[in-house]
């Protein structure tokens, strides 16, 4: 789909030829594209299914949105989930109005410190750090392993209104602040911005993209609240904004990438702009290296139905707080983790969770928690233990519930040994397992046709490391109480 085929498709002919895909959506594709090109031109055809078909596919993102919304192949891929976004803005629009209520940041001890609360932080891991690590958690089912330039109604970039009263970055008493998006992309998250209040001035580099966002803001209606512009990213001056937001692409020619210096724009660019900026939040992949978020920045991962989903950097007044403890003061980012939906936040406190021998429980804990080397501090919240210093599971004697982790009673507890563990799943009848493993070479689809299971039971087996050896733990879920 080029720029002339989304215009026109923004016509009132083009409009017809989109609700006739997606009626044609979930059917034959040849026959849809035979069925459109009788009445409308092969471009219009193509670029009506394509965006027929992205909506489908943008549900599980924007659900009953995605029903009025446009979409790129590769802006689709990159956009936030709604409810995501939605927490984003809002938590961007509560830190800037409390900031500029001068209220204080208020303070409480404790593991799961809320997000009115002061952080306290410690040293984020490193390469010799003693705290558990993510060693790359891999979990298989009982079946499987686990638009820039001219506007659809006119040339040029198009102005949706005056954005706010007051001049740029002022911060003026009652409205929301002014917001630059670096890379704005489709416009997901400008959208939630300008709900929460915000007044945002979006650039993107590609035309059809611009076009994308443009058509999804009067889709969905914050006009007078956002302008789109085709503008590269570093000719933005976040100086003249409240707050920098960027999203930078992280897609090359040869598909994801997971080097910040292949962003588009690249990493010095993008810390460039934070640099000079009043306050600043990043959108990057959760996966992102330590090294390469700044000192003074505050991270949080956000967690949505138990799938981690990104990493927020945020740069403003109250993202270093003077509270953190002695041993720790200047020793990286602040940290926090964000379950979705629900909203719990979990700080980074200082806590150092102690080693023990496995007991009845086992507990894993959610994705944010880890990326965000929190493991601590969910070993805290159920009074449990580490079985191994450099593994991200928690064992422990009781079982308590917690939205942090998922709790597992341990069945038996083997060294790992594929004719003993077939052994043992025979014994208890197990033909359908679920496999997780941490640490743990072993290829999980291979073993499960090696184990040769047969019988009616289920069971969960964790394969893992216990003090530095290779086990398995059959194990059963326990939901919660």
């Amino acid at each position: 789909m080029d720029l002339d085929a989304f215009t026109e498709l923004l016509t009132p002919r083009g409009q017809r030829a989109l609700a006739e895909a997606g009626e044609l959506q979930g059917g034959d594709p040849v026959a849809a594209a035979t069925s459109l090109r009788r009445t409308y031109d092969a471009a219009l055809a193509s670029a009506a299914l394509t965006q027929a078909r992205l909506r489908d596919r943008a549900r599980a993102k924007f659900g009953a949105d995605a029903e009025l919304m446009y979409f790129t192949p590769h802006g689709l891929e990159q956009a936030t989930r709604a409810e995501v976004a939605a927490h984003r803005a809002a938590r961007l629009t509560a830190l800037w109005h409390d900031s500029h209520r001068s209220q204080g940041p208020r303070t409480r001890q404790g593991a799961a410190a809320r997000e009115d609360d002061t952080v306290s932080g410690t040293r984020p891991q490193g390469p010799h750090d003693s705290r558990p690590h993510d060693s790359g958690p891999h979990d298989s089912g009982p079946h499987g392993s686990g638009p820039h330039g001219s506007s659809p109604h006119g040339s040029g970039p198009q102005d949706f209104g005056p954005p706010c009263s007051g001049t740029p970055g002022s911060g003026t008493q009652g409205a929301g602040p002014r917001v630059v998006d670096a890379c704005c992309g489709i416009g997901g998250d400008l959208l939630a911005l300008a709900r929460a209040g915000c007044v945002v001035d979006a650039v993107d580099t590609d035309p059809l993209t611009v076009a994308v966002a443009r058509a999804n803001v009067e889709a969905l209606g914050p006009a007078g609240r956002v302008t789109v512009r085709v503008a590269d990213a570093a000719s933005v001056s976040p100086e003249d904004y409240d707050v920098l937001f960027a999203d930078p692409a992280r897609r090359t020619s040869r598909g994801r990438t997971f080097d910040p210096l292949a962003y588009s724009p690249p990493w010095p660019v993008v810390l460039d702009l934070v640099a000079r900026a009043r306050w600043a939040c990043l959108k990057v992949a959760p996966g992102i290296p330590y090294e390469f978020i700044p000192e003074t920045a505050e991270a949080e991962w956000v967690s949505y139905k138990g799938e981690v989903k990104e990493a927020s950097l945020w740069t403003h007044p109250g993202a270093r707080t003077t509270d953190r403890p002695d041993t720790t003061a200047g020793g990286g980012p602040v940290r926090l983790a964000t379950l979705l939906p629900g909203g719990h936040v979990l700080r980074d406190t200082g806590a150092v969770a102690p080693v023990g021998p496995l007991g009845r429980y086992v507990y894993e804990p959610d994705g944010a928690a880890i990326r965000a080397h929190l493991v601590a501090e969910v070993a805290e919240l159920v009074d449990g233990r580490l079985p191994d210093p450099m593994i991200a599971y928690i064992t422990g004697d009781d079982p308590v519930d917690t939205s942090w982790a998922s709790r597992y009673e341990v069945e038996e507890a083997l060294p790992f040994s594929l004719k003993r563990l077939r052994a043992a799943l025979r014994d208890r009848k197990i033909g359908n397992i679920t496999i997780k493993k941490r640490a743990s070479a072993v290829d999980i689809e291979r073993l499960r046709g090696d184990l040769r299971l047969s019988g009616s039971e289920s069971a969960v087996v964790i394969l893992t490391r216990i003090m530095g050896k290779p086990s398995a733990l059959i194990c059963r879920p326990c939901p919660p109480a």
